[in-house]
């Protein structure tokens, strides 16, 4: 991986980030390159919408012990498609590997898997739609102070703490959001 790409960091949106669909997002990229970013937030559950609703919609058979968590916002790109972020111990042909053992796949396939008791991912999240930038795009808003980055780990990505998924993630760069302002300045 290229040092100045961010595949497998979280960006943490800023205060005032002047856009109210990643207002205190906490997005996992999942694909960084000279051409583009694309990334899945991880801390937006849809109301009342359970992946067990998902799979009854597409006619999966969900056993007992299936995932039953929330479904989430992913991003404001392709709402109607869904994205599985896991964990890479579960892998498909058409999975996209995220740095740190994480991957994400959009097939039917996983989310069977996500349904069996056998061949699931160890951790998985369903989420609507995506978070995308274009050439150059987020390295702009990154130095307009839009978004902090952080390492990813488990516990920010799959744990169901949604309320608090932001301020740890800041908290893991020792930032206390009470003393975050929205305006930007620069040395």
């Amino acid at each position: 991986m290229d040092s100045a790409f961010l595949n497998g960091q979280m960006l943490i949106a800023m205060p005032g980030i002047g856009d109210p669909r990643f207002e205190r997002s906490l997005i996992l990229i999942c694909a960084h390159d000279d051409k583009h970013a694309m990334g899945i937030a991880v801390n937006r559950p849809v109301e009342g919408l359970k992946v067990p609703d998902i799979l009854e919609r597409l006619e999966i058979k969900a056993a007992d012990q299936a995932e039953d968590g929330p479904v989430l916002l992913g991003g404001p790109v392709e709402m109607e498609r869904g994205f599985v972020l896991h964990t890479a111990d579960y892998h498909a042909e058409h999975s996209l590997d995220v740095e740190g053992g994480l991957a994400v796949t959009t097939t039917r396939e996983v989310l069977e898997a996500m349904a069996s008791p056998d061949h699931h991912p160890r951790r998985a999240i369903l989420a609507l739609g995506y978070a995308g930038w274009g050439a150059g795009q987020l390295e702009r808003e990154i130095r307009q102070n839009v978004w902090l980055t952080v390492a990813a780990d488990e516990a920010l990505v799959f744990d169901d703490a949604y309320d608090t998924k932001w301020t740890r993630a800041l908290g893991k760069l020792g930032v206390d959001p009470q003393f975050l302002s929205s305006e930007a300045g620069q040395a």
